[in-house]
């Protein structure tokens, strides 16, 4: 830390790891590290267990790609999902906003992000090629948009539009019930499952 020295280099140490997390600053840092610190040795351990199983047990859907315990996903390998239905998201917090409203039935395919050339996230970067291959399947009638309201997001949708639309598979998109710009992470509930409900055919207007 700049700010302040601290008395202990392990202290140092903990809080520049707890600095990197999104959204935490040094004084959030340090007063994470100082709580760990009084917690006992158990805690701590199974605290830290808890972030090595997170990294070495989880592993993502051969499927869709979700995050996973096992190869398949409980969502595509649950028989009361619609598979023929599915939502296209751009991350695992897409799908676990979407889940929360309980009101889409069907299965996901995470992309991984969004086409972006000034980040250099590219359509070879993302899941797109994995999404024509489940479509060539012959399985899938619906395919549902529900990248974010941004530039980024609309080109996405575009791309993956055209490179699907001799399919012959029925392509809609969320009701504009969230605002253009918004990340459907921060969507609330009811107007996120409105927005499914109540979808609309897919326009390619870029």
């Amino acid at each position: 830390m700049n700010e302040i020295k601290l008395p202990s280099k392990f202290l140092d140490n903990a809080v520049r790891q707890l600095a990197k997390l999104p959204g935490v600053g040094n004084r959030t840092a340090l007063r994470l590290a100082l709580h760990l610190l009084n917690q006992s040795e158990e805690d701590i351990h199974l605290f830290s267990n808890s972030l090595i199983e997170l990294k070495e047990q989880t592993c993502f859907c051969q499927k869709c790609f979700n995050i996973s315990d096992q190869e398949i996903c409980e969502i595509c390998a649950n028989p009361y999902r619609d598979q023929s239905l599915v939502c296209v998201v751009e991350s695992i917090k897409e799908v676990m906003a979407i889940e929360f409203t309980q009101q889409f039935r069907g299965v996901y395919h995470v992309l991984g992000g969004v086409i972006s050339p000034i980040d250099g996230i590219g359509p070879q970067q993302l899941k797109i090629e994995e999404l024509v291959q489940r479509i060539s399947e012959g399985n899938i009638k619906e395919i549902i948009f529900a990248l974010s309201t941004t530039m980024e997001g609309d080109t996405t949708n575009f791309f993956i539009h055209k490179k699907i639309k001799d399919s012959g598979v029925n392509t809609s998109m969320l009701a504009r019930g969230v605002s253009v710009g918004d990340s459907l992470e921060y969507a609330d509930q009811l107007t996120l499952g409105r927005s499914i409900i109540n979808r609309m055919p897919y326009q390619a207007n870029l």
